[in-house]
């Protein structure tokens, strides 16, 4: 499937002009002393609250809003991030854990645009006690039709879940690409076409089959669960890693580990004996120095805390 690439300023269906974002006289000098490397840090992984931020040397984005804004900005201010670098708030879905805070960003930093579908937004209003100011701040976008946000170039694709028009996101800069896929109880072909390009996954591992079948959960939400639109167990991801592993996959994130049928010791160890079991040296993503032989990272993303600022250079 060929996507057009479009740019919001000359995209007929969208009436305003997309300004904001613009590359201003302070971007160009600063991105003249600037390297290509890419940054990532999750600031909250699972149903407590989603949000990570991507960026370079001339700001980033952040991907869901279900962490407190005031923590968001304490987090990214540590490793040395300013919000006034923060160009764009993008949204999976309209789930609470992934966009409780969305409001509270774009009003407190009116410079961030917030970037979903007409029908996300939709289900926002609808589904959650968020001022319909919102729509001040909202750029629709749709699922593979790229758009642009500073040096990257974003597409999002369909996912299957059971929130309002779920969806992933291939961010690509500089020749590589981060994909990030949360919430999804299966994989799709579109989806399947993304994750396998990534050197950079996002991917869940929400629950351990054992744990969760005998489990404290009701029987209904179980099901659920298990379902192609509920969310995806620790040895389907690794399945599913095995079939995509290649030499440009460098890192793999697990993301939105379920607190009550999942630990982080369970998943690391279903995706890595899935990963060795392709001939896959696994690192932990930790700089170690057995880490540097290895083929590809692995790390499940801490729920409550963030993870470290991760730096990818381009290697030639």
């Amino acid at each position: 499937m060929c996507a057009k690439k479009i740019r919001f300023y000359d995209h007929p269906q969208l009436p305003f002009e997309y300004t904001d974002l613009e590359i201003t006289p302070e971007d160009i000098a600063a991105d003249s002393a600037s390297d290509n490397n890419l940054y990532y840090m999750s600031l909250g992984s699972g149903s407590s609250g989603n949000c990570c931020y991507i960026g370079t040397k001339r700001g980033g984005i952040l991907v869901d809003a279900g962490v407190k804004t005031e923590d968001v900005v304490r987090m990214l201010a540590s490793n040395g991030i300013s919000m006034s670098s923060v160009k764009a708030l993008l949204l999976t879905h309209d789930h609470s854990d992934h966009v409780r805070y969305a409001y509270n960003i774009v009003r407190n930093h009116k410079h961030i645009r917030l970037f979903c579908t007409n029908r996300v937004l939709g289900g926002i209003l609808r589904c959650h006690s968020i001022s319909k100011r919102i729509k001040d701040y909202h750029h629709p976008i749709f699922k593979e039709i790229p758009f642009s946000v500073l040096d990257f170039d974003i597409t999002a694709f369909d996912v299957p879940h059971d929130g309002t028009d779920n969806m992933g996101f291939s961010i690509d800069y500089d020749g590589r690409s981060f994909v990030l896929a949360t919430d999804l109880g299966a994989v799709t072909d579109r989806a399947r076409y993304y994750m396998s390009r990534a050197n950079y996954l996002v991917i869940e591992a929400n629950y351990d089959l054992q744990m969760l079948k005998f489990g404290r959960y009701p029987e209904y939400l179980k099901a659920r669960i298990q379902t192609e639109s509920g969310h995806m167990d620790n040895e389907a991801t690794g399945a599913f890693l095995k079939e995509i592993v290649n030499p440009d996959l460098k890192y793999v994130f697990l993301c939105h580990l379920s607190q009550d049928n999942n630990t982080p010791a369970k998943a690391l160890k279903a995706v890595r004996d899935s990963l060795e079991s392709a001939g896959k040296i696994v690192g932990s993503a930790a700089e170690t120095i057995p880490d540097r032989k290895a083929d590809i990272q692995l790390m499940a993303l801490p729920r409550f805390e963030p993870s470290r600022l991760f730096v990818f250079r381009k290697t030639v």
